[in-house]
């Protein structure tokens, strides 16, 4: 089996082997895949720190050993901290990074980095100081930057830049952790479900204290959170149901 790694600074995943395809999640600088099969210039991924699938243009990324890509992905987990960055390559060209890379891939593909790095894993209250960074950053379907960003995405990113790995989608995050009865039983970083009118999970959030929560909706935004659900006081109405609460860590 073969095993490659993103050497740009975002590369898309769609949910089929087209431009067209519907944009699922985005590889960052640094995330490594396991290729499950090929298709013209399209390869099929399985990445390897939460296991989604999706298809990529093999023009974006490199291919690497097995080895390597687990280093990379479970050994040395160093993360960009600013908004945006640079590396710089051996040919002294810059590529662009966003918060959240995995800089320690840069010994790997020849790469420098001068820029602020986080190491170590970081106590629960830090993921709100790392959650304001993405506040008013757009939303968008399948995105993991502060250039657009989808619900999901977002909590993730917080949880992986201080150091703890979930999966991707709200309906499988929702599975980790345990289950609080109530809003006033929750802390700041635990994360809130919201499901539709069939009992999914469609929807997650951050609480961040004091009833309010931080979640992707048109924007990254503040709202009110109540056991009701998300209010938007600019509508003055619910925008979102209540499902449960979760402490992951």
């Amino acid at each position: 089996m073969e095993y490659g790694i993103c050497n740009l600074s975002i590369a898309p995943m769609r949910n089929e082997n087209s431009h067209k395809s519907e944009l699922i999640s985005q590889l960052l600088y640094g995330d490594c895949f396991k290729v499950i099969s090929k298709k013209n210039e399209w390869l099929q991924i399985t990445t390897l720190t939460d296991e989604y699938s999706g298809w990529i243009d093999n023009k974006q990324t490199k291919l690497i050993t097995k080895s390597e890509a687990e280093d990379i992905s479970f050994t040395i987990n160093s993360y960009s901290s600013s908004l945006v960055d640079y590396i710089e390559t051996s040919e002294n060209k810059l590529i662009s990074l966003v918060l959240g890379s995995n800089v320690g891939a840069i010994k790997f593909l020849g790469h420098r980095f001068k820029g602020s790095i986080i190491k170590e894993k970081k106590p629960k209250s830090n993921l709100l100081k790392t959650a304001s960074l993405y506040l008013h950053s757009p939303y968008l379907w399948g995105g993991k930057t502060p250039m657009g960003i989808d619900c999901s995405g977002l909590t993730q990113m917080i949880y992986r830049i201080n150091g703890y790995s979930i999966p991707r989608d709200a309906a499988q995050q929702v599975k980790l952790g345990e289950t609080l009865s109530f809003i006033d039983e929750s802390e700041v970083g635990d994360l809130a479900f919201f499901d539709d009118e069939n009992g999914n999970i469609i929807h997650v959030g951050l609480l961040i204290g004091n009833n309010y929560i931080l979640h992707a909706h048109g924007e990254v935004r503040i709202d009110r959170v109540d056991q009701t659900g998300i209010y938007n006081v600019e509508t003055k109405r619910h925008s979102h149901n209540l499902r449960l609460i979760k402490k992951l860590i």
